[in-house]
């Protein structure tokens, strides 16, 4: 097989005036995507459309092959459950009472928030979670007189590892659960779950430790006694809207986990819920407004990524990627999945891990014809390293660049290199950890 291989990996994979310009405007998008310049949904798009003008893509394979609609409109469907039910202040009430609980001191306060946002961007995603949490923290450290910066830093690391943990808590776990057929939101729960679970007690201890001396003496006496006077029910702004959306979000996630028993896809689950919602609360919540709400920014950027992914698709140049990731692993699984893991997590790292894992599911996916049998070790490596390693640098996932945003317009903005000195240790640590976990769960006896 492996001298078939290396025959093949010298062949040309396409004419030349279809793999230069493939590959030039790919890499073009990407260093623009890495670099922050422009609109990250128009630099995606127009690479995108790019593919078409050059001839590499026609629309017919842009609508019906590489454009994954799985993903769109499970991604469309969740966003309409979350829209609707941050209008009930079901995240708010829960933030203040999280705080209410801790008295208003800075360490329980940082683990509290900390466990508040790994959950929801286990179980909702983490897109959305820093977006309905990172108010609640400029809020709640106002009211304490503390700095916004380390409980910050932990909304975003925390996002990034909550949202490891399950299918729908990390868009590139999304991409994958479309992708590797077979895998359903148990499966991310339970593969997933548990390294994600020990990474965040161990990276909440380190940020607790390394922001010790902001807190030194800090008690929270007199705000901490004003946010217990508050009433967090007021900031419940609909309690029947609470109730509705209460109820189809654990009826989602429920069906989610229960999903080989229903044998229905992880997509139709969604938009049945989202429908489901949708009708419920037509009276409280006004359908039109509620699609007008939508990240309609995130949607176009995955059209433009799959299409820009699709163009090299095409040309073969993916195909031959596997085939040298193969040769220089020689097939042997540890090799690969660990491999898979490292490059994941340091690339995701300073490039948006959203568009790599669209680069990489084609790759696993051409391993497939080359003899190598159970890919999940591989799927479950690209996902932590993707995932994980997002927490390296401020452009490593898209919620990291929402968090610091949000932080610069409030006037507590925060530096590229302030972030990556605790950034890339995170990553780095949660790889290791994520290295000793694969391979003795899946690569020991393999």
């Amino acid at each position: 097989m492996f001298h078939k291989l290396v025959q093949t990996v010298k062949k040309v994979v396409a004419p030349v005036q279809d793999v230069l310009p493939a590959l030039t405007i790919f890499i073009i998008s990407y260093a623009l995507l890495m670099a922050e310049k422009g609109n990250r949904v128009l630099v995606a798009c127009s690479g995108g459309l790019f593919m078409v003008v050059f001839g590499i893509l026609d629309l017919n394979l842009v609508f019906f092959r590489y454009i994954d609609w799985h993903t769109i409109i499970l991604l469309l469907s969740m966003m309409i459950i979350v829209s609707i039910t941050s209008q009930s202040g079901m995240f708010e009430y829960a933030a203040v009472k999280t705080a209410q609980l801790v008295k208003g001191k800075p360490v329980p306060l940082l683990f509290l928030l900390s466990v508040l946002t790994a959950v929801g961007s286990a179980f909702l995603n983490n897109v959305t979670t820093v977006l309905l949490v990172t108010p609640v923290v400029f809020t709640l450290t106002n009211m304490l007189q503390l700095k916004p910066v380390p409980f910050l830093m932990a909304v975003i690391i925390t996002s990034n590892i909550g949202g490891t943990a399950t299918l729908i808590g990390d868009p590139p776990n999304l991409m994958i659960g479309q992708a590797a057929a077979g895998l359903t939101f148990n499966d991310f729960l339970v593969h997933l779950g548990p390294p994600a679970l020990f990474i965040f007690i161990l990276i909440t201890v380190g940020l607790v430790y390394y922001y010790r001396g902001e807190w030194r003496g800090k008690r929270g006496t007199e705000a901490g006694q004003q946010l217990q006077d508050l009433k967090a029910s007021d900031y419940v702004t609909d309690k029947n809207l609470l109730f509705k959306s209460g109820v189809v979000l654990v009826l989602t996630i429920s069906a989610f986990m229960m999903q080989p028993l229903l044998h229905m896809e992880i997509t139709a689950i969604a938009m049945a819920g989202a429908l489901l919602l949708l009708f419920l609360t037509k009276d409280e919540a006004d359908p039109e407004k509620v699609f007008q709400r939508m990240e309609w920014t995130t949607i176009f950027f995955f059209a433009g990524l799959f299409m820009l992914v699709g163009g090299l698709e095409e040309t073969g140049l993916l195909e031959e990627l596997a085939r040298g990731l193969i040769f220089m692993t020689e097939g042997e699984m540890t090799a690969t999945a660990l491999s898979m893991l490292w490059i994941s997590g340091i690339v995701s790292g300073f490039v948006d891990n959203i568009p790599f894992v669209a680069a990489m599911i084609p790759v696993i996916l051409e391993m497939e014809g080359y003899g190598i049998g159970d890919l999940r070790p591989v799927w479950w490596a690209l996902a932590l390293g993707a995932c994980l390693g997002g927490n390296a640098t401020l452009i490593g996932a898209t919620a990291n660049v929402i968090v610091a945003g949000l932080a610069n317009k409030a006037g507590h903005g925060f530096s590229y290199m302030d972030f990556f000195k605790i950034g890339m240790p995170t990553a780095i640590l949660s790889l290791f950890v994520s290295t000793i976990y694969i391979y003795f769960r899946y690569l020991l006896f393999y």
